[in-house]
């Protein structure tokens, strides 16, 4: 299954919004430098969905708020 996501790096709280059953918008505390935003949010969409963080994996939006990831 693909996850769209509207990334917000740099954010005061650390949080997670659904807006459909494949979008959503996610706020973490880490800044957009050297991938470590990616990272958390990768890890906060494995928690939020209840799978291991191996079975995510970020396909598109490296360096772009719109993500794309595939969760098996």
């Amino acid at each position: 299954m693909r996850i769209f996501v509207k990334a917000r790096p740099g954010s005061h709280k650390e949080c997670i919004e659904k807006i459909d059953d494949t979008h959503f918008v996610v706020a973490v505390r880490e800044p957009p430098e050297k991938g470590l935003a990616n990272r958390v949010i990768r890890k906060v969409l494995a928690d939020f969905l209840g799978v291991g963080l191996a079975r995510v994996t970020q396909l598109s939006g490296f360096s772009s708020r719109q993500k794309v990831f595939s969760v098996e």
